[in-house]
Formats: C-alpha cells, structure tokens, sequence
C-alpha cells in the first residue's frame, strides 16, 4: 500500500548493497525503479530467505523503526538444525557480540556482548536433523545462528557456525512477521511459505 512493502526475499539475495561488492543485486536496488523510493526497517541475511517489510515514507520508516527497538513486533523463522535438542521448548538469554575475529562472527560474550533473547520450540525431529521454530525477542546481527550453535545445534548450511554443508545453503527461514500498520495502527500478521519445508517430506 502507500506506506508499506511486505516481499518474501528469496536465499542469496542481499537485503542492502554489500560492502565488499556493491554491485551486487539487493532488495532496494530492484525494487525501487517499480516502487520508488524504500527505507529498510529491518534485515535478513543474505542466506535467509522469508517475509521483509520496507517502509515506503519516511513518516512510515519511524513509525515502525520505533516497533522493532521497543520489540512490539513477533517474528517467527524456521531452522533445520543438526541433532536432536533435548527440549521440546526452551529460551535462551546469552549475550551477543557481532563482527569477532576476521570472518565476523557473532559471538556470546557476557562481558561486552549485547542482551539477546530467542525462544525456541521443537516442531519436528529427523533422523539426524530437527526443524525449529524461533522466535526472536531482540534483533541482533545472526541472533538466531549464534544462539543454536551455542546450544550445539547449529543450522543446516551454516558453515559459519558449524553446520553441515547442504546443496540447499543455509536452512533459516523468516517464515512470519507481525507489525502495528504505520497508518491505521492495525495489527497484521505476513507469512511466507517456507520453499524448504518440501525437501524434509
């Protein structure tokens, strides 16, 4: 509509142009000669595919800017992870720090590290992998990512992390999104099938 852009992004598409190779495709550079002028509210790394919502004023940029840092948004992802969790439901509460060491690692640090809160729920086990739902309460930089593989068990693809190698790159996907309409006030919730769901069946 006039203030928002909900789009599910697919894997391997940057969110914003990459600071190594600018001339890479990303979501604005190929929106805006369609929409005109966007403003990210938030990311998804480039790997992860799912629901991003772009602001199409300025007006609307701070309206929802304000949502994400007081957290009024709900978001849910999927992950594959490597094992079986020994719980069917747990929070964890370990404090991240980004950009550690040369490849840029999130990293739990409690000393410096940031507050980071994700909880998680067991949908489904495998015989050597469990799809997880997460729901992240903060937004740091690979919250997610980090937090499973500090548990030992780390995302499917992720290599970062210490994942498996998979043809299908890193399974995380932002499967649903919840957000306060910066003209109305109305709740909405936007969800994006997860493409990867078919590959476990």
């Amino acid at each position: 509509d006039e203030a928002i852009l909900v789009i599910d992004k697919p894997a391997g598409l940057h969110t914003l142009p990459d600071g190594y190779e600018p001339s890479l495709p990303h979501v604005r550079g190929l929106l805006e000669p369609e929409y005109g002028r966007l403003w990210i509210v938030h990311r998804l790394d480039r790997e992860t595919s799912g629901v991003l919502v772009l602001a199409r004023t300025a007006q609307a940029h701070r309206f929802l800017n304000t949502q994400f840092e007081r957290h009024q948004t709900h978001k849910i992802y999927h992950a594959l992870v490597m094992g079986s969790p020994d719980w069917q439901d747990t929070s964890v509460r370990l404090p991240l720090r980004a950009n550690v060491g040369h490849r840029h690692r999130t990293a739990v640090d409690p000393d410096r590290g940031k507050p980071a809160v994700t909880y998680l729920r067991v949908l489904e086990r495998f015989e050597q992998t469990t799809l997880v739902e997460a729901a992240p309460e903060t937004g740091r930089t690979h919250q997610i990512r980090a937090h499973l593989a500090a548990l030992g068990h780390p995302i499917v693809g992720d290599e970062l992390y210490g994942g498996i190698p998979s043809p299908e790159g890193l399974y995380l996907h932002a499967l649903s999104l919840e957000i306060n309409h910066p003209l109305t006030g109305e709740r909405m919730k936007f969800t994006a099938e997860n493409p990867k769901l078919r590959l476990l069946k």
